[in-house]
C-alpha cells in the first residue's frame, strides 16, 4: 500500500515538473534541474531561466527554454541573480502573444523587475512575481511549489471570470503567505505577487504590497 502511494506521489511530481539538462556556457558543467511544467508549457512562449551561482556551478547565467522543454541557448550575465528566476522571452512573431511580448521587451518591464528583485530580502519577502490575468508567468522568483499553487489559483479565477477581485491573500500550510494585486500598466492588466515568510501577517504583507504597487505605478 505504501509502495502504491509512493508511486502515485512520484507520478504527480513528474506531472508538475519538467527535467531539463542545462550546461554552463562558461565552464561546460552540466546538471539536470526541475522546472514547473506550468511555466514551461505556457502557450506561445520561450522562458528565460536565471541560474544563480551554486545551482549548476560557480557561475551565473541565463538559459532560454521553449514550451517543448528544449534549450534554445544560453547567455553569460554580468550580475549575480540571487535565486532561480523565470521570465518570459521572445519567440518568432507568429508564436508570440503580441501585447505580452511588447511589454516584456520594454524598458518599463525591466524597471519593474528591478523593483521586484530589490524588495526580496530572504527574511520577510521570500519571492516576487508578475502574472497575466490568465495566470501566465511574466516574471517570478517564487519557489517552485508555491509558484505552481499560486498559478493554479489564478487559473481558476481566470476561468471563473473573477477579474473584479483586485486583491488575493493566500496562506500556506506552513503559514507562509502570498499576497497579490491587479494593476493596469499601459494597455496590459497584470498581477503583482509577493511571497512572505510565516512571521509576516497579512496586514504587514498588504502594506509591503501597496508600497510596491505605488512604486510600479510611479514608473509610468
Amino acid at each position: 500500500m505504501n509502495d502504491l502511494k509512493s508511486a502515485e506521489e512520484n507520478s504527480d511530481h513528474k506531472e508538475l515538473f519538467e527535467n531539463i539538462v542545462l550546461r554552463c556556457p562558461r565552464c561546460g558543467t552540466q546538471k539536470m534541474i526541475q522546472v514547473p511544467s506550468k511555466v514551461i508549457t505556457q502557450s506561445g512562449m520561450v522562458i528565460t531561466i536565471g541560474i544563480p551561482v551554486g545551482l549548476i556551478c560557480d557561475h551565473s547565467f541565463q538559459a532560454y527554454v521553449d514550451k517543448f522543454s528544449s534549450v534554445r541557448g544560453y547567455q553569460v550575465v554580468d550580475f549575480l541573480i540571487p535565486k532561480t528566476e523565470y521570465l518570459q522571452s521572445a519567440l518568432p512573431k507568429d508564436e508570440q502573444n503580441e501585447t505580452d511580448s511588447q511589454f516584456t521587451k520594454s524598458p518599463l518591464f525591466q524597471n519593474i523587475i528591478y523593483l521586484l528583485r530589490n524588495c526580496v530580502d530572504d527574511r520577510e519577502i521570500l519571492g516576487s512575481a508578475v502574472f497575466t490575468t490568465k495566470g501566465n508567468v511574466l516574471y517570478s522568483s517564487i519557489p517552485d511549489n508555491t509558484l505552481i499553487d499560486t498559478m493554479s489559483e489564478f487559473e481558476v479565477r481566470s476561468k471563473e471570470k473573477l477579474h473584479r477581485i483586485t486583491k488575493m491573500f493566500l496562506e500556506l500550510k506552513n503559514h507562509q503567505k502570498v499576497c497579490s494585486e491587479y494593476i493596469q500598466i499601459i494597455d496590459l492588466e497584470i498581477i503583482v505577487v509577493l511571497f512572505f515568510a510565516e512571521m509576516v501577517n497579512f496586514a504587514i504583507g498588504n502594506m509591503y504590497l501597496k508600497n510596491l504597487v505605488k512604486s510600479i505605478e510611479s514608473l509610468t
